[in-house]
């Protein structure tokens, strides 16, 4: 990936330096291709991974991955065509049912996903749904909550990746299940807010089966030099579109088999 590179190491450092002061500062900026229309998919990850070499630095603990955009819904919400990863870090976790402010945050937005806890390391460049499988601990239901640093919340791939793949907080809750146990492919999730059903769909809609997204992920983790460890948890991809969410909502996804995740948001 990295021979695809057309950005500058300054260019790098400085991109990184602007998404870090966006995320940490809450204020949008415009998409990087309006500055660098030749911008690659490796310039967008080289962006990515010093943004997270810069978090890392600062004391975040680098905690698992998640794939982005992985669902039909969710390309054709944004208007995308391959999916993208991102990392996890230990201060973007909330305890489940707990309060998450919206002040620090810029377009907040919620989908449901499937995530894996891996009790073994995965390495790339070929791996497989069920690689991913034998190499899953256990499955659980989470909400990530995104958050596009991007003006109008309009953006395209190159600059999303380099935006951690629109990485901001994350809830995991309901029950662990092993993946033996259950059917990946045919969990229905409901997200209610407020009360009201707002999304539904089904596991499925996650590339065909949610552990097919991890090995996506570990697989774009073999372009970047890099392996997934054991321990790490990874978010699958959004089962629905993304649904905005402001002070005062309180939201549950209800998953089948796997139980619900609870939150409210609040200024």
């Amino acid at each position: 990936m990295s021979s695809n590179l057309t950005l500058s190491r300054e260019d790098i450092v400085r991109l990184s330096e602007r998404f870090e002061g966006a995320q940490t500062r809450a204020y949008a900026i415009p998409k990087l291709t309006n500055e660098y229309p030749g911008m690659t998919i490796a310039d967008s990850y080289a962006v990515q991974t010093q943004l997270r070499r810069r978090f890392i630095e600062q004391g975040h603990k680098l905690i698992g991955w998640k794939a982005g955009l992985t669902s039909k819904a969710k390309m054709v919400q944004m208007g995308v065509d391959v999916p993208s990863i991102g990392f996890l870090t230990d201060r973007m976790a909330r305890p489940e049912n707990s309060a998450i402010s919206v002040s620090d945050l810029i377009h907040p937005r919620v989908e449901c996903e499937v995530a894996f806890v891996m009790k073994h390391e995965l390495r790339g460049p070929n791996c497989t749904a069920e690689q991913v499988l034998a190499a899953t601990d256990y499955v659980l239901p989470a909400v990530e909550v995104i958050d596009s640093r991007f003006s109008g919340f309009k953006f395209d791939l190159e600059s999303v990746i380099a935006d951690n793949s629109s990485s901001a907080r994350f809830v995991g809750g309901g029950r662990a299940r092993y993946v033996e146990d259950i059917d990946l492919r045919t969990l229905g999730v409901v997200i209610e807010i407020n009360g009201e059903m707002v999304a539904m769909g089904a596991s499925a809609a996650v590339l065909g089966h949610p552990a097919e997204a991890i090995a996506m992920v570990v697989n774009i983790l073999a372009e970047l030099g890099e392996v997934l460890p054991a321990g790490s948890f990874v978010m699958s991809g959004a089962i629905t579109e993304a649904i905005a969410v402001k002070p005062g909502d309180s939201v549950v996804a209800r998953f089948q088999e796997l139980g619900s995740v609870s939150m409210r948001f609040v200024e």
